[in-house]
Order: structure tokens, then sequence, then C-alpha cells
């Protein structure tokens, strides 16, 4: 059976984005750089499994990090701060289609790119998973990747993606088989 580790973020890491966003909100633009560096694969990664698009992804990244800037202090802190830059990163994300009116196809080179900086993912691991996220829908990488990649829980990308708890958990787990399935049929 195929399982790739991938660091989750810690605990700790809310209290931290939550410290960033305070900071941002007093002014400080190192915290900005800070918060970037603990979001970016999150954000990034998410924003190309709606738009398809590396550029787009890139463009939906760096107007989140803007937009976390501009709103900081109307951010009240409950510990969700990475759900609340991913509702930003989504928000940004459907606007952004709904300009373009078009998606382009996502290649596996923008997989590999969003992994390729996860220290716990080796090369190999990069071009198995490309392989096997080619047997799910649009909708099932999204789920899982915003589960696996940026540690959201299942309720959290429920909200994200604004479908029921229980559909996101279905959806999730038929992709975990189809990915067995796919992993057992290439080994």
């Amino acid at each position: 059976m195929f399982f790739m580790t991938v660091a989750s973020p810690a605990p700790q890491d809310g209290a931290l984005l939550d410290s960033c966003i305070a900071r941002i909100a007093a002014g400080e633009q190192e915290a900005l750089s800070q918060l970037y560096d603990k979001v970016r694969p999150a954000v990034y990664g998410f924003a190309l499994s709606i738009l398809k698009n590396a550029h787009d992804a890139e463009d939906v990244l760096q107007d989140t990090l803007l937009q976390v800037w501009q709103a900081a202090g109307s951010y009240h802190s409950h510990g969700k701060a990475m759900a609340w830059v991913m509702t930003i990163t989504r928000n940004l994300s459907y606007d952004r289609l709904r300009q373009r009116a078009r998606t382009e196809s996502l290649g596996d080179e923008d997989w590999l790119e969003q992994l390729a900086d996860r220290p716990a993912v080796t090369h190999e691991d990069r071009l198995t998973l490309a392989a096997l996220l080619e047997s799910l829908s649009p909708e099932e990488q999204q789920i899982v990747t915003l589960h696996a990649l940026t540690g959201l829980k299942h309720r959290e990308v429920a909200a994200l993606l604004e479908l029921p708890l229980a559909t996101v958990l279905s959806k999730y787990a038929r992709a975990l088989k189809k990915l067995q399935h796919a992993w057992k049929e290439a080994t």
C-alpha cells in the first residue's frame, strides 16, 4: 500500500499565524513575510486546485497576501487563521474564474511544483502522486489536497468548498479508495 508522509501544520502554527496576523494589523511587514512563508504552499495549492492554471494561482497567492495585509485589523482570533486565509483564497480564486470564464488543464508539473518544497516528499513520491491524482475527479483532488497538504480538518474543507461535511467525508474516503486501487494497479 502507498503512503506518503506530508507534514501537517503543527498545533502551535495556529498560534503563530494568529500572532502574525495581529502584527500585520499593527503594520509590521516582517510579520507578512513570516505569514507568507507559512501559508504559501497551502494557498498556492488550493488556488491551483480551483484555477487549474499556475500563473493564475500565483496571482491569487499574491492577492491573498495583499488582502490579508488590508483586512488584518478586522480578523478576530479564534485559532482559525489558516481557515480565514484559505477562505480569502477561495473567494479570490472563484472571482478569477468568473473573470476568466474558462480554465486551463492542470499539468503534472504544476502538482509537482506544489510539492517541491516539502522535504518529506521525495521526487519519486511527487511523480507517483502526480500519476495517482489523475485517477481522481477535480473535486476529489481539491478535497485530498486541502486535507493532506494544508492540514485543514474535513469540516474546514467542507466550509471552504461550500459542501456538506458528509459529502466531503464520503468523497475523501472514495478518493482514498481510488488512490489505493490506482496504486495497486501501478505496482
